[in-house]
């Protein structure tokens, strides 16, 4: 039986996605799937750097991969009118050149920041440590993403909403693309196109069985928040549009990387679609 690991970040979407798998409500014949959660930034060095078969990535680092991997349909998290949040002590008043802690220079919400400040002094960490290094003063503002949106302290208050900054950037009423997942391009397509189907399974029943999941994630203390933090999250970033990409998405993915190539961080314009796995093959091959 073939061993495939799956690497995720340890967020309550991501966990809520994958784990249908994990309790065995889903499988794959022939394939013993495993997982490793790791911080996003650190998923993207590692997408970088080929380690996964299977691996989550910011949309952001797609154009940087396209070569080595192919974008999956599924388990994606978009920000719909919310996403990550620029935050500061509340009542400071930032300089243009604030020093502000980010997630990792490869996540959609760095490149978002970079194009609206372009003053700021960065500094990268862990999205963990963020919301502790404002309060502590080592630096002015921070981007929270994840769970944090939710649940940051109330010495704390919103600079700026990243959805505004996308807003203004994309130019028109497009969800905002944040994290999605990839496989590796060496992995035979046959086997590729099960392996999305296998995760789109999970990622849709895990909506069907929220309740039940989101308990049983609860009791083995798998998620970092509470019953009434978990349930709003979910709806925020593993919702029904989590299961497969719709022409929307598509459509805000395809911004995402317009604007980044507007604004120097890609080398080539790069459209989403010419690099998904085609599907129609298996059905060409059986025929």
């Amino acid at each position: 039986m073939k061993k495939t690991l799956i690497a995720h970040s340890p967020d309550a979407d991501d966990i809520f996605m994958y784990y249908a798998i994990k309790f065995g409500w889903v499988g794959m014949q022939d394939v013993q799937f495993d997982n490793i959660a790791k911080d996003i930034q650190t998923l993207n060095e590692d997408a970088l750097g080929g380690v996964y078969d299977i691996v989550a990535i910011s949309f952001a680092l797609y154009p940087h991969i396209k070569e080595q991997y192919a974008p999956l349909r599924t388990a994606v998290s978009f920000g719909e009118g919310y996403g990550p949040k620029v935050i500061k002590r509340k009542g400071e008043k930032l300089k243009r050149n604030f020093k502000v802690a980010l997630s990792g220079k490869h996540t959609t919400n760095a490149m978002l920041f970079r194009i609206a400040y372009p003053e700021a002094r960065i500094t990268y960490m862990n999205f963990l440590d963020i919301e502790q290094a404002v309060l502590d003063g080592t630096v002015h503002a921070g981007v929270l993403i994840h769970e944090s949106i939710l649940t940051y302290n109330d010495k704390l208050e919103v600079e700026r909403e990243m959805w505004d900054i996308w807003q203004e950037l994309a130019g028109k009423d497009l969800p905002l693309p944040l994290g999605g997942m990839a496989i590796r391009r060496s992995i035979p397509l046959n086997k590729a196109i099960e392996y999305e189907a296998t995760l789109t399974k999970a990622v849709q029943v895990a909506r069907d069985h929220k309740e039940r999941l989101s308990k049983m994630l609860i009791e083995r203390n798998l998620v970092r928040i509470d019953a009434p933090t978990l349930d709003k999250y979910l709806e925020l970033y593993a919702n029904d549009d989590s299961i497969t990409l719709s022409d929307i998405q598509y459509k805000a993915i395809n911004k995402l990387f317009e604007i980044g190539y507007e604004h120097g961080f890609y080398d080539t314009l790069v459209k989403i679609e010419d690099y998904l796995i085609p599907t129609e093959y298996k059905e060409l091959r059986n025929s």
